[in-house]
């Protein structure tokens, strides 16, 4: 049998949206069966993350230990940055450091760089009022103050595009087909991570309700895991992952989901969706799917997370950076579409490196990062930036790359 032969394969029943009472009976069901299973972690891997990236969401009781509220001076400073650029350059790509100069903020977003890179591994940066700008001005602004974490930007879809967008209308159709002003109920995101080294939201608006950001520390998630069941991180770091590529024949990759990262240790690197399939997006018939012990690995993983998760009581003006090799994200449903609420859902994302300060690749995952970042990647052929909504069609070609 080879894996060509995936008629051959009984799928396992697992989805996109994880369920915790399936979770559980898998548990049961594998636990009751006569198998030896690894009593430690496969050789390379330590036995436990002893870094601060390894965190319980408990911890952050005390908002000071990851929000930097931006004073007055820090505005000021921010607001005279956006007029040097203004009058010299208008093309985002140029903003660096040097070109977005902020005298006093720097050293701050400096130690948050390393807070990203070396300790807890996320930040959010609050006060930048976003109805205080004009919408390029905005993006100066946001692209100018993650700089200072990672002033280098990836492609995130074929079409080049630097900035991508997260937002839903008021108006919807209801289903006798009528022009309504409906709620647009959106899905949440279960636990994941981009393919990117640094993620950069900036919120813009809220859901009239939920949509709320969910962290979770890959560290402690890998330390309960290995603690528990050793043998569950054998699973996770086996060649042996089917990654659909949603081409219209069947074709995949396979790779690991958990990962070394050099002196960092391991960490995971994944998307639900091209592993089980989600609503938008059906797993491609004939794609191997998942066998029962994997299914049961990635919902550990997620359900794991969910116990030591942060969720992050996001306000406008947000912008949150988070080390995607550190720490895991996932999403609430939200509900938007309800004018006396919510003027709809609205988020920017950037995928930013700090070229000094970037976590080491293994070579099984860095073509999939060169085709984001590497200026040689077809995708970053001609990039642009979208100012303005909604985001060009070429984000809906990159599902297979696509956390959603």
């Amino acid at each position: 049998m080879h894996w060509h032969d995936a008629n051959f394969f009984a799928s396992p029943e697992i989805e996109w949206d994880p369920s915790h009472d399936t979770y559980l009976q898998r548990v049961e069901r594998l636990g009751a069966l006569s198998e030896a299973l690894a009593l430690s972690v496969p050789r390379g891997f330590p036995a436990f993350i002893q870094t601060p990236r390894a965190w319980k969401g408990s911890q952050f009781y005390n908002p000071s230990k990851h929000i930097y509220i931006l004073s007055e001076d820090d505005l000021n400073e921010i607001n005279s940055a956006i007029g040097k650029f203004s009058g010299k350059s208008p093309d985002p790509d140029q903003l660096t450091p040097r070109t977005f100069p902020l005298p006093t903020l720097a050293r701050k977003l400096e130690h948050l760089s390393n807070i990203i890179h070396f300790g807890q591994g996320f930040f959010v940066i609050r006060g930048l009022d976003p109805h205080r700008y004009s919408p390029s001005e905005r993006v100066l602004a946001y692209a100018g103050i993650t700089s200072y974490v990672g002033s280098t930007r990836a492609c995130q879809d074929a079409g080049g595009s630097k900035l991508s967008k997260n937002l839903t209308s008021k108006k919807t159709r209801s289903r006798n087909n009528r022009s309504s002003l409906v709620p647009n109920i959106n899905p949440l995101q279960p636990f994941h991570t981009d393919v990117c080294d640094i993620l950069a939201m900036y919120v813009q608006e809220l859901a009239a309700e939920g949509g709320n950001f969910q962290l979770a520390s890959s560290g402690q998630v890998y330390n309960d895991i290995a603690r528990d069941r050793p043998d569950v991180i054998h699973t996770l770091a086996a060649n042996e992952w089917v990654f659909d590529k949603f081409s219209e024949s069947p074709t995949w990759d396979v790779r690991p989901i958990l990962l070394p990262f050099g002196s960092h240790g391991p960490s995971f690197f994944f998307s639900r969706r091209p592993l089980t399939g989600s609503a938008v997006a059906p797993r491609t018939p004939g794609v191997p799917p998942m066998t029962e012990r994997q299914a049961e690995a990635l919902d550990m993983v997620h359900f794991t997370a969910v116990k030591h998760q942060l969720c992050l009581d996001a306000q406008k003006g947000d912008i949150i950076i988070v080390n995607n090799l550190a720490v895991m994200h996932a999403r609430t449903a939200f509900t938007d579409g309800v004018p006396e609420k919510s003027s709809g859902r609205h988020v920017l994302r950037m995928w930013l490196r700090n070229e000094e300060l970037a976590w080491p690749k293994p070579d099984i995952v860095k073509p999939i990062f060169d085709l984001k970042y590497s200026p040689d990647s077809p995708w970053c052929e001609k990039p642009v930036w979208h100012l303005e909504p909604p985001t060009v069609p070429e984000r809906l070609l990159a599902r297979k790359f696509s956390c959603s």
